[in-house]
């Protein structure tokens, strides 16, 4: 087989995907259980050389694939020019020249191209993909098997979409052509590959290969088509400042903070006895085996429950001679009045009646607390997000994954009552079932009705975390009072309606709990 490279670029800003792209960059949106890289970097042989060139975000490309594929052979190229003026798709191309000695196949970033290996470049090619609208497309038309021409976007007359994959085996010839046509309009952001190709039929055979599972994640429309063709095995919500991602033996986790990173990896090796192994650190990324078992959010009942709640006890609660006032005050009301005043950014609190009760503002609600009975909490070893979905049941117990980084900055221990409140907030706010859309807000003339389906599985689970925590000499009330708190803080992290809902339903509670008392 003759030698050639793959040219990927994934320098753009990626603005069409709107916040998915504020932190990082597109390349590693999460398509299934993977980033939509290392979908395009796994279609291609083991032995490829890549060359990928890097600009927006551009280390945390290099860092994930690094980390992701060590025995790959990877070639980043910076783009140091890759927005604004003077920034175009055939600029990156440009900067990675001295790279590309060879033929070479180039592969657009957000392209995903299932069961099709492009494996050699014995000829001069592109990929196209039968769809009738161009709108947001080049297009190009064919006679027999070759390339005639290349359409702009919005043609009506062609035979294919132009998916970005293209096999160059005259390279010498397209990088001269590519230096002409850069050279007389620099200030062109519309130049691309598709007007070196283009120029580059008037000499030379271009053919064609038809691709029939071509996924596009240029945009967010195309991007929710193409998550719906991947399944995935993990049951999180989108967040935009951190992402996970599931490989065969390994999970990588990113964080737009590094300093969240960084923590979380020290913390893992505090918790080693309940968390996977930790396999590598690097700036916004660090990457833990992959526990072998299944989800307990889906296998769990109440006797496996218990079960848990006990294991908990023995591996995990280790009670620790810590004071914990200060961080809980910090951790419980400095962070949740943060919370509610970014709340406040995009809602006003003009609703007085929620589900038939007139109810406090949000402030007078935090205000009749006893902040000192809230504060003395019990000091232990925590996990931080204890929730079923980052527990993993194992043939031989649990394995607690997506651990909290700290606990008001502190990374040895915590309040254990956190933990108990997140169980507690779990077993009501289920993420698949607030996936199903299984809640409901509804607000007419500042009344507000809110409600969630729980399913009896997880109720009976509640009823034994009730019983637990009473028979251990904790205090339920306390417990119940931090998970309307917890939801409060949710509220701003989530989009409408999960955020009205969110915010109502944790101030109808906490109301509930002081009003008990």
């Amino acid at each position: 087989m003759a030698e050639y490279k793959v040219l990927i670029t994934t320098s753009g800003i990626g603005s069409r995907l709107g916040d998915l792209t504020k932190y990082t960059n597109k390349s590693l949106v999460r398509i299934g259980n993977k980033p939509a890289i290392s979908h395009i970097i796994e279609s291609y042989p083991e032995e490829t050389k890549f060359v990928i060139t890097i600009g927006h975000y551009g280390q945390h490309i290099q860092d994930f694939l690094e980390m992701a594929y060590p025995q790959k052979s990877f070639d980043f190229v910076n783009v140091d020019i890759f927005d604004g003026e003077g920034s175009s798709l055939i600029y990156s191309l440009l900067c990675a020249k001295d790279k590309i000695n060879c033929p070479f196949i180039f592969h657009v970033g957000d392209a995903i191209i299932k069961d099709h290996n492009f494996k050699v470049v014995n000829n001069n090619w592109v990929a196209g993909y039968k769809k009738n609208n161009s709108s947001q497309y080049r297009t190009f038309n064919v006679d027999s098997k070759k390339v005639t021409h290349f359409n702009e976007k919005g043609e009506l007359n062609h035979d294919y979409v132009y998916v970005g994959v293209a096999g160059i085996k005259d390279y010498k010839d397209f990088w001269e052509k590519l230096e002409h046509i850069y050279s007389k309009d620099k200030l062109n952001r519309s130049l691309s590959d598709v007007h070196v190709i283009r120029d580059l039929i008037k000499t030379k055979e271009i053919n064609y290969i038809e691709i029939n599972n071509w996924y596009d994640i240029g945009n967010t429309s195309e991007l929710q088509k193409t998550r719906s063709k991947f399944p995935s095995d993990m049951n999180v919500l989108d967040k935009i400042d951190e992402n996970i991602f599931m490989f065969e033996n390994f999970v990588i986790k990113f964080f737009s903070d590094p300093i969240i990173a960084k923590n979380r990896a020290k913390r893992g090796k505090i918790l080693e006895e309940v968390t996977p192994k930790i396999l590598d650190y690097k700036n916004n990324f660090f990457k833990y085996e992959k526990s072998v078992g299944n989800l307990f959010s889906r296998t769990v009942t109440p006797k496996k429950f218990k079960y848990f709640l006990d294991w908990l006890d023995k591996y995990l609660w280790t009670n620790e001679n810590t004071d914990l006032e200060e961080k809980n005050h910090d951790f419980y009301f400095n962070k949740t009045n943060e919370r509610i005043n970014k709340y406040f950014d995009k809602f006003n609190e003009n609703s007085k009646i929620i589900n038939g009760s007139k109810i406090p503002t949000i402030s007078d609600l935090l205000s009749e607390l006893n902040k000192e009975y809230m504060c003395k909490g019990i000091s232990s070893r925590i996990h931080g997000d204890l929730i079923l979905d980052n527990v993993i049941e194992t043939e031989n117990g649990f394995s607690l994954i997506d651990w909290r980084q700290d606990f008001a900055g502190e990374l040895e221990t915590g309040d254990i009552y956190y933990d108990l409140a997140k169980l507690n907030h779990n077993l009501i706010f289920n993420h698949f079932l607030v996936e199903s859309g299984n809640f409901k807000i509804n607000e007419k003339n500042k009344v507000i009705n809110c409600d969630i389906l729980v399913s009896k599985n997880l109720l009976d689970c509640r009823e034994i975390l009730h019983k637990f925590i009473v028979d251990k000499g904790y205090d339920l009330k306390k417990v119940k009072i931090l998970t309307a708190i917890i939801w409060i803080n949710m509220a701003p992290l989530h989009e409408y309606p999960l955020n009205k809902f969110l915010f109502n339903f944790g101030k109808y509670n906490l109301f509930r709990e002081i009003d008990q008392k």
